[in-house]
């Protein structure tokens, strides 16, 4: 059965139809995409093109959350803190920080008036950050307590 406006039979090219069900996290990335802040822009204009090689996404779904910045390869989320930080803010930051933490992700906060104040050493210090892995695999696993005293 072919429904009344859905474009298929018709002749019709694009029809119509249900618009695609998506994960609520990416609606809202794909909105902060569009609607980026001062900072944000400034940070993006020097990752993108970073010499580094760190290949970053903007307003990455990680869970629940969206982070600012996500560079998959160092697992590095960068999170841009805006001017108002109240209580509630915090408590969120919080919360949010501990997830990522807890799934394996380093998370890094810098404050948005760092970044309008100097973009090109933000985006250094993000650099260099991605530079030194999280964990180093060539040492080993660090040693279980009380192994080290012998």
């Amino acid at each position: 059965m072919i429904l009344p406006g859905t474009g298929r039979g018709t002749g019709e090219a694009g029809g119509g139809g249900a618009r695609q069900l998506m994960r609520p996290e990416v609606e809202i990335a794909r909105k902060l995409r569009r609607e980026m802040s001062l900072p944000e822009v400034l940070l993006w204009q020097r990752l993108r093109g970073a010499k580094s090689g760190a290949k970053f996404r903007r307003q990455h779904p990680i869970g629940p959350y969206v982070a600012d910045f996500y560079w998959g390869d160092a697992r590095l989320v960068v999170e841009i803190d805006g001017q108002v930080h109240d209580d509630a803010r915090v408590a969120g930051d919080q919360l949010r920080q501990s997830f990522l933490e807890g799934n394996g992700y380093r998370a890094v906060r810098i404050r948005a008036a760092d970044v309008l104040r100097n973009p090109d050493a933000a985006a250094g210090s993000i650099g260099a950050l991605a530079a030194t892995p999280l964990h180093q695999p060539a040492a080993g696993p660090p040693p279980r307590a009380g192994e080290d005293q012998e």
